[in-house]
């Protein structure tokens, strides 16, 4: 997962950057040394108190999970309460993005332009990453296109204190627990220090945005310089670490993501959504056309109408799952695929949006979650956030009223739900 990228005030770096502490070696100290950290906020006194003594508190949980006290010690003398994180993790836009406007920047011209550009400036890089994982150079530059815009907005806040902050008072305390124990892992093994290790508010790090954990698990060092750097100018081990983990998480070796499609008159609309896997022989079979001739990728997949029967629809196979494994969001795989066919050289999105369709405020996009519920169609978060199992269940819903079940949100669902 890949938390959002804000780039907010950020810490003052501590005068012990030098020092070779706990850490087992001395890192550069280059990398990130390119992004400056502003300071953070002043915090009302009882809540630096109050993370102060839970600093104290954790100490043992940090120790018994395999950090060294001098580790931890280290690290914490840069720990400040951020009233800033704070707002950010509690905040929630009044209206959320359709999936035509995300797209819209996720493959912007410029985001085209640059990842051509950097895929001609890192040939040789990008050629043994692919030959070593099987991932396309196009879908890693587009990851690293949408989650740092090519690393030009990787974050400017210190990890530490964000995490630290988050694990204390933040709305998913233990999650972010862990995060901070993953992070003074990394800082143990001497891939960074504590004053270099920046990122977003949330604790995503480097070039293409990498968790604490994440990286704990799938980071590695393409150059062979001892260290996993995924922060500092130099993108090669983010990248090599972003396609590692794609190829880990299912990513299949000369594979396509998937493909644009038409459907025929009279598809059967409840074979949408991702619960359903045919393979591409079979979808060809009842008529599923790839848009621009030729042949269905082969594979088992399943077809998804992110905007609804008025839109487009795509048939998605293991490789777009591999992705989602990154973000788990239909409309980022989507990003992330055709930012890649567009730095490939090949076509965009060739259907049409909804663009006329009016948006909800996160107010009603909670009411539909709600009522859904109410009818015994849903049992996620009410959040607001249209992902698989909401859509899922307004499939389900429109199903049974007997309207045709796209699994698409709109006001007339919303409407019809208040029947």
């Amino acid at each position: 997962m890949t938390i959002s990228r804000f780039i907010i005030s950020a810490v003052l770096i501590s005068a012990a950057a030098s020092c070779a502490g706990p850490y087992g070696r001395t890192p550069s100290g280059s990398s990130g040394a390119s992004v400056t950290p502003a300071a953070i906020p002043a915090a009302n006194p009882g809540d630096e108190a109050g993370l102060q003594r839970f600093i104290q508190s954790f100490r043992s949980r940090a120790l018994s999970s395999g950090v060294s006290a001098g580790t931890y010690d280290r690290a914490m003398r840069i720990a400040r309460y951020n009233p800033d994180v704070i707002r950010l993790d509690r905040k929630q836009a009044e209206f959320s993005r359709p999936v035509w406007l995300y797209l819209d920047s996720a493959v912007s011209d410029s985001r085209i332009s640059t990842g051509r550009q950097k895929s001609g400036q890192l040939s040789g890089t990008l050629s043994a990453i692919e030959a070593r994982y099987g991932v396309p150079r196009e879908i890693v530059l587009a990851v690293w296109g949408m989650e740092s815009n090519f690393g030009g907005n990787r974050g400017k806040m210190q990890i530490i204190p964000s995490l630290a902050t988050l694990a204390y008072d933040g709305r998913r305390g233990e999650m972010f627990q862990n995060q901070l124990i993953a992070a003074l892992k990394i800082l143990q093994a001497g891939d960074i220090d504590p004053e270099h290790m920046l990122g977003s508010w949330a604790g995503a790090m480097g070039h293409t945005q990498f968790m604490p954990t994440s990286y704990l698990e799938y980071a590695v060092d393409f150059t062979g310089d001892g260290r996993r750097d995924i922060w500092s100018e130099d993108p090669t081990d983010a990248l090599a670490s972003t396609a590692a983990y794609l190829a880990r998480n299912g990513w299949q070796r000369g594979q396509a993501w998937g493909a644009e499609v038409r459907l025929p008159s009279g598809f059967n609309y409840s074979l949408i959504g991702k619960g359903t896997r045919r393979s591409s022989g079979d979808w060809a079979s009842q008529g599923v056309r790839k848009l621009g001739g030729g042949s269905l990728p082969s594979g088992n997949g399943s077809i998804i109408m992110p905007a609804g029967a008025k839109g487009p629809a795509f048939l998605i196979l293991d490789n777009f799952r591999s992705i989602l494994r990154y973000n788990n969001s239909d409309n980022y795989a989507l990003g992330v695929a055709f930012l890649g066919e567009r730095i490939a050289g090949r076509s965009g999105i060739q259907g049409s949006w909804p663009r006329d369709d009016r948006r909800m405020s996160s107010s009603e996009r909670e009411e539909i979650q709600r009522r859904l519920r109410a009818k015994g169609f849903y049992d996620g978060e009410i959040d607001g956030l249209f992902g698989s199992g909401t859509m899922e269940a307004v499939a389900a819903f429109q199903r049974s009223i007997g309207a045709t079940p796209d699994g698409y949100p709109t006001s007339i669902v919303l409407d019809q739900l208040r029947r």
